[in-house]
């Protein structure tokens, strides 16, 4: 498989609704205190924990309507489903299937296109995404080629 088909579903909340943490960069702080007609820093002080991670078990944005700041939503937030750690094997992919109900419908996409997306993230948290290097042995799944989809 080279291609597979995701295309967000209307109201759904699905991934804003799994365990796990917002990270943030300082672009998406500015976007969303700018969106929110606040500074960055009382952004940051009222909604993050400290280290450019939105605080509490929910985040703070969701509401029943969706997303309350979607036109600003974070890079994580953003990217979904195409991080690294779910584009890299089929396996991941499909697992994820199991909670997203956008994977599967929708256009048709290149594997190597949801890749370039996916380095999105590695560039946006490159402390998240090691690299180490080629002639060191590693235990650390590294990203697939994506022929090998």
């Amino acid at each position: 498989m080279h291609q597979f088909r995701f295309e967000c579903q209307p109201g759904c909340t699905a991934c804003c609704e799994a365990e796990g943490e917002v990270r943030l960069t300082p672009e998406d702080v500015r976007l969303a205190s700018a969106f929110l007609g606040i500074t960055a820093e009382v952004f940051a002080s009222t909604y993050t924990a400290g280290a450019g991670v939105l605080s509490g078990h929910r985040c703070p944005f969701l509401t029943s309507n969706g997303c309350a700041i979607h036109p600003a939503k974070p890079t994580q937030c953003r990217l979904y489903p195409f991080w690294p750690e779910i584009v890299e094997t089929r396996q991941s992919w499909n697992r994820t299937a199991r909670t997203c109900p956008g994977i599967g419908k929708g256009p048709l996409i290149q594997i190597e296109d949801a890749v370039v997306v996916a380095a999105g993230m590695k560039e946006a948290f490159p402390d998240s995404y090691i690299q180490e290097p080629v002639s060191a042995p590693s235990r650390k799944r590294r990203m697939r080629n994506p022929a090998s989809f």
